[in-house]
């Protein structure tokens, strides 16, 4: 029997602050999740599903994108994974009766963690202008309203569609193409406010914006430096790769404003040594560097290897880098060893805030490793700078020839379980012309080529009256994106939102003066069409594309899958009245479509490089790797021809005195935006999430005291607070100057213009804050 959904917000008042963990997941990882998963689904149905999870023949786990290994373990999930499918397999529904007791203005007071926990939404919904209170509509009547909106628009850049990681190869792709048969190219993701930087920064200096290490170069690997990642909470089973690769012999290098349990030691709970025997120790080192600071370490890394590479009478000299590689495969060394010169080490330590004694030994890591992964995540990816870290991260790879080596290369970690995939699909708002002719060719219309509008770009459209309908293809677009005041009252002035989902969240009460609730499959349940069973592929953060099929009956007969939803959708959009193509639209046989994904997939096999013979592939256990220049042959699709080692100012934060710069997480109980607890164990969090992490020495010097309650309020160009309200400082381990709290709680302090040079990604790790102390 699965557990009543809460009838309360969190009451932060019974918020309790505890002991730091240094180990992660072991039996209370086991337990949490099954804990969770009997609330949400009771005993039968959590063996059923758990089960299945990143099986060959089961479904793919909407959580997080590291790749499944070919030998499969029964239990083939982490403590988060666990959640995420427990969430989506709940017995828990909100149907329209919910929405008849509750409206919206109550349904707006409710917070983040108590909304999710409802259950799944059952039916198609529609909130009339003027109205408080969502109402049942049918399929026919929702697809219709939203066709006419679209239809109603001056320019079809009025437009915006997001896309959340979770969406399939097939649905991504039709809508994809549905959006720009429309005529616009506004097509912003989540990865915008992710990973972008790490695709801006690869693209330039490799050709390619994706990672280029398998899980086999995880395990040869000599060296690990992981930056800017907390592997224990937001990729878990990351974490039996590292296990694995120190058991071969790898030093793994923790970067990291803060000490992560998962970093420290991890107890495998699908082994005895995990379990009773005290686990495995991973980070040979930990560098606790500055936030924003991570471009500083590796320019200081680069000078360390271009010293020993010069320095007279060493063993070393003139042999530390891969001339061979160097000379064959890259261009603009030279530029690159005069910014190293020009930079000074004081410059390094005080923008790193290491010593340089830390950096040369790490060094001399580099010295000793025959073969060099780095892996990084939104630690490195969420600053103004984050193109130029990027870069400087595989500059110091490139020096010693880390690419295209077994052991080796640039390691990405993505969130999302298909945010790389939907991208390869065309989610993006400026596609290579490559991909948009092979796009007209097979579908005979021509698509716009004008840049559309990613995540920020899209928000000041809204804001500024130059956009009037809003569709979200999963997600929770108001509680992922910055600014959390303009990004409301921005939705608020269009005339129509439209949410694509599968649970209740903020982005169906925030809304336009009319909005659309369209409930959808999710992973875990049959997708039965007019051919059968469906089955759909993702691909994961290596590159690996596999297919996903679910098992579970649908939590409700009214649920159309994401992509019948879009092929309804787009034959109101381009359909005559006598069946045919209006002109200009791409000519395609949606119910087709719909009713076979192999024919989506014959489509996608003829527009995009690498998915020749998609259906065969897929048919193999654990799916196909895609063709990496870079990882296969060294063959680098730059302007050159050549890898590009690129020189890169020296950047780093700023902060005044008085002030301090946060940067926002997520809690070990959270994925994303989706809250799946109060907790955050190996923080020490208990029973809420209004805390700030401060270092101690900077609250005796504001004259704060640990447990005190203050409002969080930024500070940018604008002049403009930006306030969090009631926050608990909590005295911990993080960099003199550095604050930390969890997001989407702190989203409201990012200012809407402070994003990245390059990719435009909010930056999330760099806000200036002040504590005022609650009166």
């Amino acid at each position: 029997m699965a557990g009543k959904a809460p009838q309360e917000n969190i009451d932060e008042q019974k918020l309790t602050v505890g002991s730091v963990q240094k180990k992660a997941v072991g039996i209370p990882g086991v337990l949490h999740s099954l804990e969770v998963s009997l609330k949400q689904m009771g005993p039968l149905r959590s063996a059923q599903t758990l089960l299945q999870i990143n099986q060959k023949d089961g479904f793919d786990c909407m959580g997080c994108a590291w790749p499944e290994s070919d030998k499969r373990h029964k239990a083939e999930f982490c403590e988060n994974g666990a959640k995420a499918v427990a969430e989506e397999a709940t017995k828990r529904r909100v149907p329209p009766s919910f929405f008849a007791e509750h409206s919206v203005s109550e349904l707006r007071t409710w917070d983040d963690f108590r909304l999710g926990q409802q259950g799944r939404l059952t039916d198609p919904m529609y909130l009339a202008e003027g109205t408080d209170h969502y109402v049942p509509v049918t399929w026919e009547r929702a697809l219709g309203i939203l066709a006419d909106e679209l239809k109603a628009l001056k320019d079809p850049n009025e437009a915006i569609f997001y896309t959340s990681g979770r969406t399939s190869n097939e649905a991504a792709f039709l809508y994809q193409l549905m959006v720009r048969g429309l005529g616009t190219n506004n097509l912003p993701d989540c990865s915008n406010m992710c990973h972008e930087s790490s695709g801006s920064a690869l693209t330039e200096t490799i050709g390619i914006g994706k990672g280029s290490v398998s899980l086999e170069d995880i395990y040869k690997s000599e060296l690990i430096m992981i930056a800017g990642q907390n592997p224990g909470t937001n990729h878990p089973r990351m974490l039996t790769a590292l296990e694995k690769a120190k058991k071969n012999g790898a030093v793994i290098v923790a970067v990291n404003p803060l000490p992560e349990a998962g970093l420290m030691r991890f107890e495998n709970p699908q082994t005895v040594r995990g379990l009773v025997g005290g686990g495995t120790a991973l980070a040979d080192d930990f560098l606790q560097i500055k936030l924003g600071g991570d471009q500083a370490l590796f320019q200081g890394l680069g000078k360390f290897l271009l010293e020993e590479q010069r320095r007279t009478g060493s063993p070393q000299a003139g042999r530390v880098f891969d001339t061979a590689f160097i000379d064959a495969h890259t261009t603009g060394l030279g530029e690159y060893q005069e910014q190293l010169e020009h930079v000074t080490w004081a410059e390094i330590v005080t923008a790193s805030g290491l010593s340089e004694e830390q950096i040369r030994a790490t060094g001399e890591r580099l010295l000793a490793s025959k073969a060099t992964v780095v892996c990084w995540a939104m630690g490195l990816t969420q600053h103004k700078h984050s193109v130029a870290m990027l870069r400087d991260v595989v500059n110091v790879l490139l020096l010693q020839g880390n690419i295209g080596k077994p052991g080796a290369g640039v390691c990405p970690v993505r969130g999302h379980s298909n945010v790389q995939g939907d991208r390869t699909m065309g989610i993006f708002e400026r596609m290579p012309a490559a991909f948009l002719d092979a796009l007209d060719a097979e579908f005979s219309f021509a698509s716009p080529r004008p840049d559309g509008f990613d995540t920020v770009a899209a928000i000041e459209a809204m804001r500024d009256g130059k956009a009037g309908v809003f569709l979200g293809m999963g997600g929770n677009f108001v509680r992922a994106t910055p600014d959390s005041d303009v990004t409301e009252a921005a939705l608020g002035r269009l005339s129509l939102t439209a949410q694509i989902s599968t649970k209740l969240n903020k982005s169906h009460l925030i809304t336009g003066r009319t909005a659309l609730i369209l409930p959808t499959l999710g992973r875990t349940e049959r997708d039965s069409q007019a051919t059968g069973d469906q089955r759909v592929t993702v691909e994961d953060s290596m590159s690996a594309v596999h297919a996903s099929r679910g098992r579970l009956a649908p939590a409700s007969d009214m649920l159309l899958s994401e992509v019948a939803i879009v092929c309804r959708l787009a034959k109101l959009l381009f359909e005559t009245d006598d069946g045919g193509t209006r002109p200009g639209a791409p000519v395609a046989d949606w119910d087709a479509l719909s009713g076979d994904y192999s024919l989506i997939r014959s489509h996608i096999a003829a527009v995009v490089p690498g998915f020749e013979d998609f259906e065969t592939k897929i048919e193999m256990p654990g799916g196909f790797v895609l063709p990496h220049g870079p990882r296969d042959s060294r063959t680098f699709t730059t302007d050159s021809g050549l890898a590009h080692f690129t020189a890169n100012e020296l950047e780093y934060p700023k902060v005044p005195e008085g002030r301090l710069l946060l940067q926002t997480l997520r809690s070990h109980d959270q994925y994303n935006t989706t809250i799946y607890g109060k907790d955050d164990r190996y923080r020490g969090i208990k029973n809420g999430r209004r805390v700030v992490f401060v270092n101690q020495k900077d609250l005796d010097s504001f004259g704060i005291a640990d447990g005190t309650m203050v409002d969080l309020v930024s500070e940018w160009k604008d002049g403009v607070d930006r306030r969090a309200p009631d926050f608990r400082v909590v005295a911990y381990s993080t960099p003199v100057g550095c604050a930390a709290a969890y997001y989407p709680e702190t989203n409201v302090l990012v200012p809407l213009d402070s994003k990245a040079d390059v990719s435009g990604t909010p930056t999330s790790k760099s806000v200036v804050i002040r504590l005022e102390p609650v009166a």
